[in-house]
């Protein structure tokens, strides 16, 4: 049933209007939301573009996302403004989510007619490390997403900071050859608690920095993709001692 639900236009621009009205106070007023590069998403395709970052909360990175593209669509450069934008918002969005993060509750069942796309994960579940094959489902349901509008990965597929990329989302732009756009985000995970629903510390400046799409070569190797998306989200070990060197690795 909610798989049906999400595809239907209506109730995705009610979820974002309600889920909108309710977070906005948290990114914008309560916390400081710093917002860069979105020059580069303005003028991109409607369809087979893929957005990599790296990842803090389960949710209040991407609500923050979902603010920034309605805020794009209403003319917006690099803030939020009020949130008129939910009258109309930019729906042509999914987000790629694990499966049993978004069965969690009845909230997360709701954030997932905002257009969630439900994965397997094949290292972990409940709570545990487990070892098992990647679900061909599971990336043709990506696959076909992009084939109609934008998605959201997190490559790494934690909130822990600088964990190893997934092949899988170099299996994807091998095999779909999107526009790739890396998004950096920091400070969710001093502002919320894990899941991104509750505050741990007000006053916080978020940061979401769009990049230039990046230049890829689809006939390098998955693992020279992957190295190039983690070098972009500034994930791979360079960051990793960089972060180290200035205090700013997030708690794992």
């Amino acid at each position: 049933m909610i798989d049906k639900l999400k595809d239907i236009k209506l109730v995705r621009k009610l979820v974002y209007a309600f889920v909108g009205v309710f977070t906005y106070p948290g990114l914008a007023i309560i916390n400081k939301l710093k917002i860069s590069g979105t020059e580069n998403i303005e003028a991109l395709p409607k369809q087979n573009v893929l957005f990599v970052s790296n990842h803090q909360t389960y949710f209040a990175d991407v609500i923050a996302f979902l603010h920034i593209f309605c805020a794009v669509k209403w003319g917006r450069k690099n803030r939020l403004g009020l949130p008129f934008y939910f009258l109309n918002p930019f729906v042509d969005v999914n987000i790629v989510a694990a499966e049993e993060t978004m069965k969690d509750n009845l909230l997360t069942r709701i954030f997932t007619l905002a257009g969630a796309i439900t994965i397997k994960r094949t290292w972990r579940a409940a709570g545990k490390d487990v070892k098992r094959e990647v679900d061909t489902n599971d990336s043709s349901k990506i696959n076909e997403a992009l084939a109609k509008r934008w998605v959201i990965t997190f490559p790494q597929g934690t909130t822990k900071p600088f964990a190893p990329g997934r092949k899988g989302t170099a299996h994807i732009i091998k095999t779909m050859k999107p526009i790739v756009v890396p998004v950096v985000i920091n400070g969710f995970w001093r502002a919320f608690n894990r899941k991104g629903l509750r505050f741990k510390k007000k006053g916080t400046l978020l940061s979401v920095n769009f990049k230039e799409p990046l230049q890829i070569n689809y006939e390098q190797t998955v693992e020279e993709i992957l190295e190039q998306v983690m070098d972009a989200i500034e994930q791979s070990k360079q960051f990793m001692l960089k972060g180290k060197h200035h205090h700013e690795v997030s708690p794992a």
